[in-house]
């Protein structure tokens, strides 16, 4: 158990992930910032790229459908600007910073099903004896959605500083965990 933890340890490294050691198996991009309320957010200058996260998708189950907010809207950090439905439920999307949205993922009006990603581990499971120079082929299957093609929106920020208030990957696998573990 312990050398098959060691792998993965080894493979989420090389593919920018992190992993608790105690059963959390949601993937968790390291260069992302995270919202209590499971929206992530890239930030690159002044224009930040986000959506929900593959813990958010998870417990939803199957998204059959994702409403987009109009161009030029602006959005307030912790305020819903979309939902997510899913067979499961509806969900509101939060805002993880303020901005105006500048770009809509409308790919997701005809295939909403990118915010919800497969199981990677299972697939990592079957290529275990591959070398690590080959997962940068894989990375693009294997982490496409929803950090990838399941983008939500962009904005132009309106108060960088923001993400300060954001949890890293490192605080948002363990306030999942915890979170996990109360229900």
């Amino acid at each position: 158990m312990a050398a098959r933890f060691l792998w993965a340890s080894r493979v989420a490294s090389h593919l920018r992930i992190s992993i608790a050691q105690r059963g959390f198996a949601s993937v968790v991009l390291k260069d992302l910032k995270y919202a209590e309320s499971h929206e992530w957010v890239k930030i690159d200058g002044n224009k930040a790229t986000f959506g929900i996260t593959d813990h958010a998708q998870d417990h939803l189950g199957d998204v059959v459908y994702v409403e987009l907010p109009d161009l030029g809207r602006s959005v307030s950090q912790g305020e819903s600007f979309g939902a997510v439905e899913s067979v499961k439920a509806t969900s509101d999307i939060n805002s993880p910073v303020s901005g105006k949205v500048v770009e809509v993922n409308e790919v997701l009006s005809e295939s909403p099903g990118l915010v919800s990603s497969f199981d990677s581990w299972k697939v990592l499971a079957h290529v275990k004896d591959l070398n690590f120079e080959k997962l940068d082929s894989l990375v693009a299957d294997v982490n496409t959605s929803p950090y990838e093609d399941g983008w939500i929106i962009k904005v132009e920020l309106s108060d960088a500083e923001e993400a300060k208030k954001l949890m890293d990957s490192d605080k948002y696998s363990k306030f999942c965990e915890e979170e996990d573990a109360k229900h």
